[in-house]
């Protein structure tokens, strides 16, 4: 899979027949549950930005987001944390800090991008959810490895501008409203609503290949990790589109 938190060895590793199985819509419940959680998380941010102090609210992102990518690479590489729920828990709320700080940020500069963004994303989920269900894209091996080639590409990417940052020297188009960083942004944008078909692939074949129960929390916390991705990449194309009027 595209996405670390959901790798096809664990299909294997941990089948098994019982009647305490990861189920799909145990799996779409803890989702609905992480994504409250977040929400609720980022909503006290975002007051503290407006109302106490943008300075307190974007030092709290930097932590939480800190905080949040930890308990990520925690989840992923052991997985049965999922059993005990309190690292995805952890992960929801301190992600939802740091998205709150981030929202704000933008919506101070461009009033109703955030509610934008939002809306966007709760298309773009849904419409991938109908591709996927009536299997109008299906997602075969072939098309896994292309997403998988492309998700790594684009991660490398940033890993690499990241680092180039740390030494002052930014890629410039990056942060830029220029066509080409718009036509990046967007493409890289459509390869995380893609990245959703592969998380619903692996819940569907989780319940179907009997996971322990436990793994609802684990496919909620992963399908969380694509959505916040992809909320992120829809705020950053839409302020540079708006950024152009």
């Amino acid at each position: 899979m595209a996405n670390p938190a959901f790798k096809e060895s664990i299909l294997e590793e941990y089948s098994y027949a019982d009647e305490q199985v990861m189920t799909v819509n145990g799996a779409v419940n803890r989702s609905l549950f992480l994504t409250a959680l977040l929400m609720m998380a980022g909503t006290l941010n975002a007051f503290i930005f407006f109302y106490v102090d943008p300075s307190l609210a974007m030092t709290i992102a930097t932590v939480s987001g800190v905080v949040g990518f930890i308990t990520a690479l925690v989840v992923i590489f052991k997985q049965k944390t999922a059993a005990i729920k309190t690292p995805i828990i952890v992960y929801a709320v301190f992600e939802g800090l740091a998205l709150g700080g981030i929202s704000s940020y933008y919506e101070a500069a461009f009033s109703g991008i955030v509610i934008q963004a939002v809306s966007i994303t709760a298309l773009v989920l849904f419409i991938m959810l109908f591709l996927y269900k009536y299997r109008i894209i299906k997602v075969t091996e072939t098309f896994k490895s292309v997403i998988i080639g492309a998700t790594a590409a684009v991660a490398v990417f940033y890993l690499i501008a990241f680092v180039l940052s740390l030494f002052n020297m930014p890629i410039a188009f990056l942060s830029s409203n220029s066509n080409l960083a718009i036509g990046i942004n967007a493409a890289i944008a459509g390869l995380a609503a893609f990245n959703l078909l592969l998380d619903f692939d692996f819940i569907e074949k989780g319940a179907q290949h009997n996971l322990p129960r436990f793994f609802e929390w684990y496919a909620g916390f992963g399908l969380l990790v694509t959505l916040v991705w992809l909320y992120l990449e829809i705020l950053r194309l839409l302020s540079k589109i708006r950024s152009r009027d």
